[in-house]
């Protein structure tokens, strides 16, 4: 007991919903990381991506549940429930996108016979996966903003989208260097600047609003969202049109897919990765400017 009387440790985060979605998801990543290491197996870069996807939600899982049990977090100077729910999107995404890469580049139709038992392994890795997205959308939807109740930034819509956008920009990334051949003209090398450019304010955004430091900045933090993300949109919409153009019109490039192409070397492969999720984020940018709008309009009132 405390100098108030209280507990050390808090029944609450093994006792509540939310305390039963990371004790899942402990269970489900420490589960894959065996089967993985045991006989499922991984390579190349789709696969060390995987590995790379599932050890660390479960690392991070694991300090978030030991700080928030041993109430911890108090002692960091953070915003403990942005960084919560900002992690908790994140590691949704990067569960969903390991659950797809995995099986794609590691499960086969048919399997030798002595091969069939990696491959069942790999089964259950693609099946506990899946499952595991499960646990981490619970902690976003029980984490979420509702109506009426006082939140921080992260767990709104605007929030979450950030994280989503934030992500998004990592694929566009890592198929730009893929492969991307973004050297070529100087419209495409502008695109990436866009990319970089959007990408670092949202990180930013996201860093500020984690740490708190919000208050730091010259102007209101809500103003700030609002101007960036309507500048975002306008800069997407840019890159949504010119990026297909440079990449796909036949005075610049080729229309269709090439017939000598293999899959994960093909520069027409990342390019087309990179024009559907330039139209992606343009939409979640969008959204966000959306929400945002909204987020100001209940501040003010509030005021």
């Amino acid at each position: 007991m405390d100098a108030h009387g209280g507990h050390y440790l808090n029944k609450e985060a093994v006792l509540s919903p939310l305390g039963a979605a990371r004790m899942c998801q402990l269970l489900f990543g420490s589960s894959i990381m065996a089967l993985v290491s045991h006989g499922a197996g991984y390579g190349a870069t789709y696969g060390y991506f995987c590995m790379f996807a599932w050890c660390f939600c479960f690392a991070v899982t694991l300090v978030v549940f030991s700080l928030d049990i041993t109430r911890l977090h108090v002692c960091m100077p953070i915003s403990w429930d942005n960084l919560t729910v900002a992690f908790a999107m994140l590691a949704t995404l990067m569960y969903v996108t390991a659950s797809v890469v995995y099986p794609v580049y590691f499960l086969e139709a048919d399997c030798p016979d002595e091969g069939c038992e990696e491959q069942a392994y790999r089964i259950a890795v693609t099946v506990i996966s899946g499952v595991s997205v499960f646990p981490y959308a619970a902690e976003v939807f029980i984490t979420r903003a509702k109506p009426g109740a006082v939140v921080g930034y992260m767990a709104t819509v605007s929030g979450l989208l950030k994280v989503v956008q934030g992500f998004v920009a990592c694929i566009i990334f890592g198929a730009l260097d893929n492969y991307g051949e973004y050297d070529n003209y100087v419209a495409t090398e502008y695109c990436v600047v866009v990319y970089g450019l959007c990408f670092s304010v949202t990180v930013l955004v996201v860093i500020l609003t984690i740490s708190g430091r919000t208050s730091s900045l010259r102007f209101p933090f809500d103003r700030f969202v609002i101007i960036y993300t309507f500048v975002a949109v306008i800069l997407y919409l840019s890159t949504a049109l010119v990026w297909p153009i440079f990449s796909f019109d036949k005075k610049y490039g080729l229309t269709d897919r090439p017939e000598v192409c293999p899959r994960g070397q093909c520069p027409w492969d990342s390019k087309l990765v990179v024009a559907v999720f330039t139209a992606v984020n343009l939409v979640l940018y969008f959204v966000d400017l959306i929400y945002s709008q909204r987020i100001r309009f209940v501040t003010s009132a509030a005021v």
